[in-house]
């Protein structure tokens, strides 16, 4: 068994927020379920994500390794990024997110607009 205090969690839910947690770490994931994407289409499908948080994002997801960024040499360069065999492991979590979210997101928006 892992002790996620010496890696200064307090258990292993806080561990794995701080790995893929965040607006956008999740979304990115969700998108390379489906296979290689290059940047822009990653911009594209985020809509609202500035080019300077995706790259960061994407940057932390390579150095978990989650990501692979593969380089073309080509001209124009061309960049792909991927899940790695170990970011596949997330692909169970992330589909059970959206499950969670395409049946629960109209209550918990309904709540809110109750409150404000």
């Amino acid at each position: 068994m892992t002790d996620f205090k010496a890696y200064g969690y307090s258990c292993s839910v806080a561990a794995t927020l701080d790995i893929i947690g965040g607006k956008w770490k999740g979304v990115i994931l969700f998108y390379l379920l489906d296979g290689k994407k290059r940047f822009n289409e990653l911009k594209r499908l985020n809509g609202e994500i500035t080019q300077r948080m995706l790259t960061l994002q994407l940057r932390e997801l390579e150095r978990d390794g989650i990501v692979h960024r593969e380089i073309y040499k080509e001209i124009p360069p061309k960049v792909e990024y991927s899940l790695t065999e170990f970011g596949q492991s997330l692909k169970p979590l992330i589909l059970m997110m959206r499950e969670w979210g395409e049946h629960h997101v109209e209550y918990v928006m309904e709540k809110r607009k109750n409150e404000a």
